[in-house]
């Protein structure tokens, strides 16, 4: 069930990843692969100089929290796998999500 929204990341590029990505992350997570969802958000900066570079890399990971072990591993992972698509920088948040809060076809997950 974790989500990752990307920004600053090529989909096409994610996309050439995101199976293996997937996989590597399940294991982390002791869950199965389709469990994940991956998002590309296109973004243009519009502070700094004004030109028309890219947004840097950012990752907002939406999940149940699983620990510091665990998220170290997945920002390890995602991290890793960022700058193999030859990004230089990547930063990763995590927004834990609250059982209580969740639901599922409006149904609560508790």
């Amino acid at each position: 069930m974790p989500h990752l929204v990307f920004r600053g990341v090529p989909a096409e590029r994610l996309k050439s990843a995101a199976v293996s990505l997937a996989e590597e992350l399940a294991a982390i997570c002791d869950c199965g692969t389709d469990n994940f969802t991956m998002n590309v958000i296109n973004a243009t900066s519009v502070f700094g100089d004004g030109s028309d570079d890219p947004a840097f890399a950012f990752v907002e990971v939406g999940w149940f929290d699983r620990g510091k072990q665990a998220r170290n591993r997945f920002a390890e992972a995602v991290t890793h796998t960022v700058l193999q698509l030859g990004i230089p920088d990547v930063e990763i948040v995590f927004h834990a999500y609250r059982e209580d809060s969740y639901y599922i076809n409006g149904k609560p997950v508790e």
